[in-house]
């Protein structure tokens, strides 16, 4: 029972400070494998990686492995829960006061506050992603490029996904980033 009580309560810190999307949960859940040893940060970026290609929330669904692989059904469930909790009690109290305060230039200003936060922590993510993962100097480069020419060309992210498949396939054939 207390590893329950514990999964809910990182997972609902998770949930609360976790501004920007699902990859900003990331730096929360590298301290969390750090922390209690749930789960190895390479697992982490397993989950990631799987989390990536599979319907819903990012954050939602690393959460959901990191719970099951804590502990199995009921944790995934408690991870899961905890974690959409607060941005359910959140959107339900914003929903309520939105029109008082949606011109309020101190709103304005945390929001605006928020997504330099945002941006930090995702960069972060990606340079731990980087340094934890197989991906050798040769993959990186590739990943970078091919996320460049997406944002430059403007191109549909499933064709850089299709591409970055590719490249991973041949460079994991070749064992060149260590599959």
């Amino acid at each position: 029972m207390k590893l329950y009580f514990q999964l809910f309560l990182q997972f609902f810190h998770v949930g609360v400070f976790s501004f920007g999307g699902g990859y900003a949960t990331l730096p929360f859940l590298y301290d969390i494998s750090e922390k209690f040893h749930w789960y190895s940060a390479k697992q982490l970026t397993d989950m990631l990686a799987i989390s990536s290609i599979t319907p819903g929330p990012v954050g939602v669904n690393v959460a959901t492995f990191a719970g099951f692989a804590t502990s199995g059904i009921l944790g995934a469930l408690v991870a899961t829960c905890s974690i959409i909790l607060p941005s359910y009690i959140i959107v339900t109290i914003v929903s309520k006061v939105l029109d008082k305060f949606k011109t309020n230039r101190c709103v304005k200003g945390a929001v605006r506050g928020i997504k330099p936060a945002g941006a930090a922590l995702l960069s972060a993510v990606g340079i731990r992603l980087i340094f934890t993962s197989n991906l050798h100097l040769l993959g990186t480069m590739l990943l970078l490029a091919l996320v460049v020419l997406n944002i430059v060309k403007k191109r549909d992210p499933l064709i850089t996904l299709g591409i970055s498949a590719v490249v991973g396939l041949v460079l994991g054939y070749f064992n060149w980033i260590g599959v």
